[in-house]
């Protein structure tokens, strides 16, 4: 694994108004008057995908940042696993995760 896949989002403090709306319990870090950074964990955590395993890969048992190879996972799974984890949490949240791992 790389460590933390995924940096945790900095969102305007209307979308974050939006998502606690509906997520109460969101974990969250205010940033100055305008901004808010969502723990992007607890995002992936609640869409389902901490323990979340795929044949050789998926997302960390213990905590949700992290992707991992079992076994002989090739690069694309982890790539792929990481692009529906962005998309489901954008179809959940309205939140975009970003990688904070370089993908070259």
């Amino acid at each position: 694994n790389a460590g933390s896949f995924f940096k945790n989002p900095i969102i305007s403090l209307e979308t974050f108004n939006k998502v606690k709306e509906n997520h109460p319990q969101m974990v969250s870090y205010p940033i100055g008057d305008s901004q808010i950074k969502i723990a992007a964990g607890w995002l992936i955590d609640q869409a389902g995908w901490k323990g979340k395993r795929i044949n050789d890969y998926g997302v960390h048992i213990n905590q949700a940042l992290v992707l991992v190879n079992y076994n002989n996972a090739k690069g694309s799974d982890i790539f792929q696993l990481s692009e529906d984890i962005i998309e489901d949490v954008w179809s959940k949240y309205q939140v975009r995760l970003e990688r904070e791992v370089n993908v070259i």
